[in-house]
């Protein structure tokens, strides 16, 4: 077992040194098994994150990240948290102002992260597969950028099917009601 988490350290810190050395605006850390995002990484990465613009966390194990995450990481114009085990964001999630993207699927969020509805240059919203059945969708039909948000596979209540296209000038993908998700 320790062996196991000596390699996941090292192909962390291996990561993290391509996108200091290359000068990358892209930090991947997909699949390292990580619980939370490591503390370390803000010393090594401090005089390059203004030029960070994607992360990848997917297919870890993250149960949250931190407003230190949010506001470190501003510059970011996407993010991506697929397959985790986040519930909620930070609310200072609402300094990524330059942020397009975010995908968010397969996680375990039972409400809408609300805060994502403030961020003015969010074009694309990804919470397929999580467990979401209300939507604000007042909120999402006034974001100035918003053209895409997948919301399929997720309980959404009768109301929201039926109040939103109406209202909304985005995509808006859904489910059939009562489809689930398959299994992997």
């Amino acid at each position: 077992m320790l062996r196991k988490m000596g390699e996941a350290v090292a192909r962390v810190a291996r990561k993290v040194n391509e996108t200091v050395e290359s000068d990358s605006d892209t930090l991947d850390l997909a699949e390292c098994k990580l619980v939370s995002f490591p503390i370390g990484i803000y010393k090594v990465l401090r005089n390059v994150t203004d030029q960070i613009h994607l992360i990848t966390l997917a297919n870890n194990e993250l149960k949250s990240l931190t407003s230190k995450f949010m506001t470190t990481f501003c510059q970011l114009q996407e993010l991506r948290l697929e397959g985790n085990f986040l519930h909620c964001l930070p609310n200072e999630v609402s300094a990524l102002q330059h942020l397009k993207a975010i995908d968010l699927s397969r996680n375990q969020f039972h409400d809408f992260p609300e805060q994502l509805t403030t961020l003015p240059a969010l074009e694309t919203i990804n919470l397929e597969e999580n467990e979401i059945v209300d939507v604000p969708v007042e909120k999402l039909a006034a974001m100035p950028a918003l053209r895409s948000i997948n919301l399929r596979f997720n309980p959404l209540n009768a109301e929201v099917r039926v109040i939103a296209p109406p209202l909304i000038k985005f995509d808006m993908l859904m489910s059939p009601e009562g489809t689930r998700a398959p299994q992997p």
